[in-house]
């Protein structure tokens, strides 16, 4: 009675020289979420008129019938009219939908230009959501929310003492190899995507009065906002910071675990990412750490989570991202 034997193994190169090999070789399945069944953070219902007219009048709406997330958007659509519409957030303690935050006079010139947006920035600016997660294809505009809103709550409303940004490193395509300079020096190029969204931030909002004539990287060396990389941050406890993790589908959850458990009192976690764009040759779509922890906390209190469809970058790059 012979055993078979089976290599487990998430590299996706040792299974095929397996499999050439003729030995039976599998992908580690458990924590994997197939990404067409990712939780989206946003339902839609249709509903009577009066429903949607009710909801307007009495910024509230009563849910019982249905079962829904903590902090899940809601869009009401009349049934006889589909322009009828409305939209809210769950309350799960108040078992109620309530009215989004609204941002349509921008924060640091910047504008929700979709609903998945203005469910993006609700989530952002609501200090009882401590964890935010933010999936979406490139041009979304994910980054661009979540340092806006960083930059609100750290500089403006001094909710927190910085706003601390990072990325883990990972090259797309072939390594340039080792790079000259300290540090700062060598870690410049992989923040430049950063760089770019805070420039823009900054010229947008050039009349915002904490925002005028300066640049971001006054606010850099005046410690408001900090940049680094992930790899030093084990062992750390981050308190009081608006904490940026961008490009967080190339984390494995292991990884993704490390960093969440270092958010100290009144620290602000937010992960962004594609998760269509990995550069990690060790994950995929469906077992990144980033499609972990939308799963695991989406019946969460503190947690919020919107996955945003629409690009609004430009019409070459949503049509790129669709074709390509």
């Amino acid at each position: 009675n012979k055993k078979e034997v089976v290599f487990v193994t998430k590299d996706t190169n040792l299974r095929v020289k397996a499999d050439a090999l003729g030995l039976k070789a599998v992908d580690y399945e458990p924590n994997k979420t197939p990404i067409d069944e990712l939780y989206s953070g946003v339902t839609e219902y249709t509903v009577p008129g009066d429903v949607v007219d009710s909801f307007f009048r009495e910024k509230k709406l009563k849910i019982d019938d249905v079962e829904l997330m903590p902090n899940e958007f809601v869009i009401l659509r009349d049934e006889e009219d589909p322009n009828h519409m409305t939209y809210g957030r769950f309350d799960t303690l108040k078992k109620m939908v309530i009215p989004v935050s609204s941002a349509v006079e921008g924060i640091w010139g910047i504008h929700p230009k979709n609903l998945e947006q203005t469910f993006a920035m609700d989530l952002l600016l609501n200090d009882d959501v401590q964890l935010v997660t933010l999936v979406g294809k490139a041009g979304t505009g994910k980054t661009l929310l979540a340092l806006a809103i960083g930059l609100k709550k750290s500089v403006d409303d001094n909710m927190y003492h910085r706003m601390l940004v990072s990325r883990p490193i990972f090259p797309m395509g072939k390594d340039i190899g080792f790079l000259p300079g300290d540090v700062e020096e060598k870690l410049n190029p992989w923040m430049q995507p950063i760089f770019d969204n805070l420039e823009f931030i900054m010229s947008q909002g050039a009349g915002h009065r904490k925002g005028r004539g300066r640049s971001f990287m006054e606010l850099v060396n005046q410690g408001m906002i900090n940049i680094e990389p992930l790899t030093y941050i084990r062992g750390r406890s981050i308190p009081n910071q608006f904490l940026i993790v961008d490009e967080a589908q190339n984390l494995t959850p292991h990884e993704i675990k490390t960093i969440i458990t270092r958010a100290g009192q009144n620290t602000k976690v937010v992960l962004t990412g594609d998760c269509y764009q990995i550069d990690n040759p060790y994950l995929d779509s469906s077992n990144n750490g980033l499609t972990y922890v939308v799963e695991r906390f989406k019946a969460e209190l503190i947690a919020g989570h919107v996955t945003l469809r629409k690009g609004e970058r430009s019409g070459l790059a949503e049509l790129a991202t669709n074709l390509l």
